[in-house]
């Protein structure tokens, strides 16, 4: 075999650590340095899929141990020169009973009983052997067309007899050929330690392995990034590093751009009582923030509403505030269940009846947020406030002749024509409205606008004064922040949106409103043939809200994204504690995991379902719980690698 390794034609070859490691092991035999060898045993029983070990505690000891889902080699006792160098990977799964099992039970309860204080020599010999069951992950060989490179594959190309295999524990150059070959050398980047499991304690005299886990950062760019586990077991920690390796990676050629949607505010702002930078203190210039509410200590942008223009959004997001104010006056609750149109729906009602109601209750809605003090740039409204008739424009909301002087008596005034005279109309109507109920006129207006107009002019309360406090979230200028945004994106930017504290309407509105217009843009680039190598990282938290896995609409921003991001050069990362909770079809379209600690078994089941490569890690998810210990896979990586992730960092660990 030594000559073998010998050849020159595989000297350059990153299999050339093997010959290596079999020529020391070969060298440590010859001089009996047994504690310094990684022979772990010999194969009892083989298969395509398992393989069954036996070992002995000498061994074992020897090679620091041999946990669960460990990582073991088995290599041919005798090459002959006839195949080039190769290795089967295998994975620790649990102990398996020996021929003599039975024989050794007995043994243990015969020597429990009499309480022998000590074994003789011959009776440890034979008790000191067990055996493990493991799983065979596959083969590492010289690539076929590339002599410099190793090449992988899933299953076995054939297998003999078992006595002619020998397994070792590697040592920390082949624990990084593993973990590492197979992740492209451009832009790689460090994403923890191979941690193979959750136990640190080490044997007397023995090392824990010592090998950083690389990612490449192409595998995430247009892709689909799942996390799953617990909540405070660092899933926001591995987003930060994710953002963080594509900040590095593109920000020279500005090819990524990043929008993050920050619920909990810890992208944008530093956590000093969790000791945790932020994104945008680490890179200020390349994260700008906008933030519903500003931090003193982040520099960002406002990010506000335009309550006119989005009316049914705005409507939708004044009725959560209300009800978390707890405003629950009849006439409140009548005036949050009235449906708005939006502008763009109006022009299609075909009725001209209903296209009338549907101008009148939308001008209502202006008339109540003018009434209450909300800013507004009126010579634009007009612009682009709908005509359903001759009758009904801009701010005329088109009331009969007969219905205008019974509200106003004989001094009837001329149509409105601005939102001051607009908001007189309605509050005039609706005083008639009371005070004649039964009068045919306002017998047969619609009872969504009677909601509204009551929410103008109550007969008592404080009518439009309760949606006095919720004007921070407007701004008459508010629409041009989505043109900023997607420039910033154009331009390699990370936009990180501060959600941090919101009500949750306003979180919705804000995804959806933003998520579409990246889509339309990524859309439109993409059929005027502009994509070029430019590319889209979008980043969810709390996923199950945006995807649930009991949605029947897959018309939805996010159903597309999931079906047809890839297309567009649009990628995703998102977040949720439990697979089970999420949209199979996103789940399906999903190329990268990294899994923390779940506790049902339920969730470890179906995970296991989704992905074949996690049916032998169930065990380990389920009862490891150490914050950022996680099972990685990537496009370039062909089975789960067990990772300690860094702590974020402003610099990239490794790397200068």
């Amino acid at each position: 075999m030594k000559d073998f390794f010998d050849s020159a034609a595989l000297s350059d070859n990153p299999l050339s650590v093997l010959g290596d490691f079999l020529t020391e092991e070969q060298n440590n035999e010859t001089a009996e340095k047994f504690d310094d060898m990684r022979f772990v045993g010999y194969v009892l029983e083989m298969g395509y899929d398992k393989a069954t070990i036996i070992t002995s505690d000498p061994f074992k000891v020897a090679v620091g141990g041999v946990p669960r889902n460990s990582m073991l080699i088995m290599v041919p006792a005798a090459l002959d020169g006839k195949l080039p160098p190769h290795f089967t990977l295998l994975r620790v799964l649990e102990s398996a009973p020996t021929p003599l099992a039975r024989d050794v039970q007995q043994t243990y309860f015969e020597l429990q009983k009499k309480s022998m204080p000590e074994l003789d020599i011959f009776t440890q010999s034979e008790l000191q052997w067990g055996a493990l069951k493991t799983e065979v992950l596959g083969m590492f060989y010289p690539h076929p067309d590339k002599r410099k490179e190793v090449e992988f594959s899933g299953d076995l190309n054939n297998f003999v007899s078992a006595h002619k295999y020998m397994v070792y524990a590697p040592t920390d150059p082949l624990l990084d050929l593993i973990v590492n070959c197979l992740v492209p050398k451009d832009h790689r980047f460090v994403m923890g330690k191979l941690r193979l499991t959750e136990n640190r304690l080490p044997l007397p005299t023995k090392q824990l392995p010592n090998v950083e886990v690389n990612v490449s950062t192409d595998d995430f760019r247009g892709a689909r990034t799942a996390m799953f586990g617990k909540t405070r077991l660092g899933k926001s920690n591995i987003v930060k590093l994710i953002a963080q390796s594509l900040i590095e990676t593109y920000r020279s050629e500005q090819s990524v751009g990043q929008l993050i949607f920050d619920i909990n505010g810890e992208y944008a702002n530093d956590n000093p009582q969790d000791n945790s930078g932020s994104l945008k203190s680490a890179y200020k210039e390349d994260c700008v923030v906008y933030a519903l509410t500003k931090k003193e200590a982040t520099d960002s942008k406002q990010l506000k509403l335009n309550f006119y223009d989005q009316a049914a959004s705005a409507k939708g997001v004044l009725e959560g505030l209300l009800e978390q104010d707890n405003k629950t006056a009849i006439y409140v609750k009548a005036f949050t269940s009235a449906e708005l149109p939006t502008l763009q729906e109006i022009p299609a009602i075909e009725s001209m009846r209903d296209k009338t109601t549907s101008v009148r209750k939308l001008q209502a809605f202006w008339a109540i947020l003018y009434d209450a003090g909300f800013d507004v740039n009126e010579a634009t409204l007009k612009a682009i406030a709908p005509g359903a008739t001759q009758y009904v424009n801009g701010f005329n909301p088109g009331f009969n002749k007969d219905l205008r002087k019974a509200a106003y008596g004989e001094e009837t005034p001329s149509a409105p024509g601005t939102l001051a005279e607009m908001v007189s109309e309605f509050k005039a109507v609706n005083r008639f409205r009371h005070a004649k109920p039964d009068d045919k006129n306002v017998a047969e207006l619609d009872s969504d606008l009677v909601a509204l107009m009551d929410f103008l002019a109550p007969k008592s309360g404080s009518g439009t004064s309760m949606i006095k406090p919720y004007r921070k979230y407007h701004d008459k200028n508010a629409g041009h922040y989505v043109e900023e945004i997607l420039q910033l994106i154009d331009q390699g930017k990370t936009v990180i949106l501060d959600l941090g504290n919101a009500e949750p309407r306003l979180v919705t509105y804000f995804s959806e409103s933003l998520s579409t217009a990246v889509f339309n843009h990524q859309v439109n680039k993409f059929s005027n043939n502009n994509l070029g190598n430019h590319y889209v990282q979008l980043y969810f938290e709390e996923a199950h809200n945006l995807f649930p896995n009991n949605s029947k609409d897959v018309t939805t921003i996010y159903n597309r994204f999931a079906k047809e991001g890839a297309k567009y050069h649009i990628g995703m990362v998102y977040s949720t504690q439990s697979p089970t909770t999420v949209s199979k079809d996103l789940l399906a379209q999903t190329e990268n995991f990294f899994i923390a600690h779940l506790s049902s078994r339920d969730e470890v089941e179906a995970l296991a379902r989704l992905n074949i490569a996690y049916e032998s890690l169930r065990a380990d998810i389920l009862s490891a719980k150490t914050p950022g210990y996680v099972r990685m896979l990537t496009r370039s990586h062909r089975f789960a690698i067990p990772v300690q992730a860094y702590k974020f960092e402003p610099k990239t660990q490794g790397q200068e």
